[in-house]
């Protein structure tokens, strides 16, 4: 599983509306960092964001651990 997918699988575990959970992958910039923009519906934003950020924090830390396998560096954008 790549990390768009990892990204695409925890997002849609905690939204209710998951066929519109989307994530876009950028190019990496001249600093080498991958930005991942995680969509979700405007109604999920605050489930997936969590009680001061938590949640993406969590998510955050889980997509940069799986990424430090391949020796990528990555940031997760919620939008």
């Amino acid at each position: 599983m790549n990390l768009k997918e990892l990204l695409e699988v925890m997002a849609r575990g905690l939204v209710e509306d998951k066929d519109s959970v989307s994530v876009t992958v950028d190019e990496p910039n001249e600093e080498g960092i991958t930005v991942y923009h995680l969509n979700v519906a405007e109604d999920d934003v605050g489930r997936v964001i969590g009680k001061q950020g938590r949640i993406a924090k969590a998510i955050r830390i889980v997509i940069r651990s799986a990424a430090v396998k391949s020796g990528a560096h990555v940031m997760v954008e919620i939008d």
